[in-house]
């Protein structure tokens, strides 16, 4: 049981790393360092299509990543 829930956990932070590189970047680089992100505030867009899956896939591997990680602590005391 206690192997299983450290793979699962290792699993859930795997694919939470891969699902957060996927993502396109909410920066505007130096531009967005000139103007202070105005853009951003006044233009703000929902997320669509792929961006949308993969914001609602990394809200599910975070909250895996979470419970998994206190359910391994509790189950592993000394």
């Amino acid at each position: 049981m206690e192997i299983t829930l450290k793979i699962l956990l290792v699993l859930f932070s795997i694919g939470l790393i891969a699902v957060v590189l996927l993502q396109k970047g909410k920066s505007a680089g130096l531009s967005g360092a000139i103007t202070g992100g105005a853009e951003h505030l006044f233009g703000k867009q929902k997320a669509r299509g792929l961006d949308l899956f993969l914001q609602r896939l990394t809200v599910a591997f975070a909250v895996g990543f979470f419970v998994l990680a206190l359910v391994v602590s509790y189950f592993v005391q000394p």
